[in-house]
């Protein structure tokens, strides 16, 4: 796995999502299914959306660079996609460039027959499990990482599909949830720490893996239940076989996807990611509240936390920002002398709510600062008395290698400066985060175990919970050991 990358600019200021995930298996209008699921997960990647379909004897396959509304918004594209089962993917890339060759699903003919795989997260040991299959002439299509689980598999000497899986996902470390389509079954399988999400559904009979609950909504579908940590799931016309090959590991779901991943209309892991979000904003009034007038969110992703805020606070909640929804990612700004006015393409100051008011700003996150800067500056513009910015999360001081693109560790604002300085850096009066264990008491524990932590965190705390071998070069330690050689 490579460091995360560097390439996303200034003003694109917040961590990015991982990717999206879709499986149906069993419907006749599996591809269509497949296409309204990946519209509702469009927010986990915007880069570039596909699906593969199967009749059970062929594979069709449609992939393009761009959002799901536009890729798959012909009859004539949903009709190609022929079968009662289907897998798709949207992506933003934390392995391997925007580029065709790594839009998934990826798709190989096996000794088995057709194969398609889709995966959301990353592996931390994809380079040198590439250099050794390199080495022994394997021959990569794309510089994704999901291709070496395809390799790992293609190269299996056992005899049946599944087993070739589970003995290449033994020898893979790292934090995924994928699907898989074969021409008689969908598989789907998530890591042993359960660190990204995967949820089962059911549908007229049809039996459906999504990244989350939203993509079962849009359909119509019920929520069945959560793909357990270290689960693999076979599912076929006889219905869905459950294994666990794996050796068992501590569960640690992300916990960025309550703060800000998941939809806020989406349930993670049993818990309405909504709920928890006002339950993290109430908690940020109780541990730093401000003498304010009114709270505001920085929308859209503060929003939830900042109603929280300010009924334990019991101040006016207020939008004193709105969001223009219309600008895409590939708005070009025309001249370097206007590039600063950029954030107002997105924000735009409510002056009747701001002008002369002590202001709460409430948001998700702080990572590199900048967008947050030009935020404050434009409340401080509109009148607003005094500024005070509250973050729903601890501080990022932490580089995330499990699938969420993050900026270098020098580029974090956290890493470099203290709150005090943060608080100079962007310009507030006042700039306070949640605690981590303030965190864990809004999802319901009592605090953070830092012997047995509840969730990943590793973006706040540092304690990665699955090795970064290819950072270090060395094998983990057993306690770190993501998966057990499969016998």
């Amino acid at each position: 796995m490579n460091a995360p990358r560097t390439g996303n600019g200034p003003s694109e200021d917040k961590l990015r999502e991982e990717c999206g995930v879709f499986g149906i298996f069993g419907h006749p209008d599996a591809a269509a299914h497949a296409a309204l699921g990946l519209h509702a997960l469009q927010h986990r990647g915007q880069e570039s959306a596909g699906i593969v379909s199967t009749d059970g004897t062929l594979f069709h396959s449609h992939r393009a660079l761009g959002k799901v509304g536009d890729i798959f918004s012909s009859g004539e594209v949903i009709d190609a996609l022929e079968g009662r089962a289907a897998i798709g993917h949207n992506r933003y890339s934390t392995q391997g460039a925007p580029e065709v060759r790594n839009i998934q699903p990826l798709f190989a003919d096996l000794a088995t027959g057709g194969l398609s795989i889709a995966h959301n997260g990353n592996l931390t040991n994809a380079l040198s499990l590439r250099a050794d299959l390199v080495s022994r002439g394997c021959i990569f299509q794309s510089t994704s990482d999901t291709e070496t689980i395809v390799h790992l598999i293609a190269i299996s000497r056992r005899a049946r599909l599944v087993e070739r899986m589970i003995e290449a996902l033994g020898r893979v470390h790292g934090a995924y949830s994928l699907v898989a389509l074969t021409g008689d079954s969908l598989i789907g399988v998530r890591d042993p720490h359960g660190v990204r999400p995967l949820v089962l559904g059911q549908l007229d009979g049809a039996t459906i893996l999504a990244s989350e609950t939203v993509a079962f909504d849009i359909i119509g579908a019920r929520h069945v239940r959560d793909i357990e940590p270290g689960e693999l799931v076979i599912i076929t016309d006889a219905g869905v076989e459950s294994v666990k090959p794996f050796r068992p590991a501590g569960r640690r779901f992300c916990v960025f996807e309550y703060i800000y991943f998941a939809r806020p209309d989406s349930v993670a892991e049993g818990i309405g990611v909504y709920e928890a979000r006002q339950r993290i904003g109430a908690e940020l009034a109780r541990e730093a509240p401000a003498a304010a007038d009114v709270v505001v969110p920085v929308p859209d992703s503060g929003v939830p936390a900042a109603i929280g805020y300010a009924a334990q606070a019991d101040l006016p909640f207020e939008l004193g920002i709105i969001r223009n929804h219309y600008v895409g990612r590939t708005f070009i700004e025309p001249t370097d002398r206007i590039r600063h006015l950029g954030v107002k393409l997105k924000h735009n100051a409510n002056r009747q709510i701001l002008k002369g008011r002590r202001v709460v700003l409430v948001d998700d996150s702080i990572v590199r600062g900048t967008t947050s800067t030009k935020i404050v500056e434009m409340v401080r513009s509109a009148g607003a008395a005094t500024v005070h910015m509250r973050i729903a999360s601890p501080p990022t001081a932490h580089p995330c290698f499990y699938g969420v693109d993050t900026p270098a560790h020098e580029q974090l604002l956290a890493a470099r400066h203290d709150v005090a300085a943060m608080a100079r850096s962007i310009g507030v009066d006042s700039l306070a985060f949640i605690s981590i264990d303030g965190l864990y008491r809004a999802m319901g524990e009592p605090g953070r175990d830092p012997a047995r932590p509840q969730y990943c965190d590793a973006c706040f705390s540092g304690d990665y919970p699955i090795a970064l071998l290819d950072q270090q070069g060395d094998e983990p330690p057993a306690q770190l050991s993501l998966l057990a050689e499969s016998g």
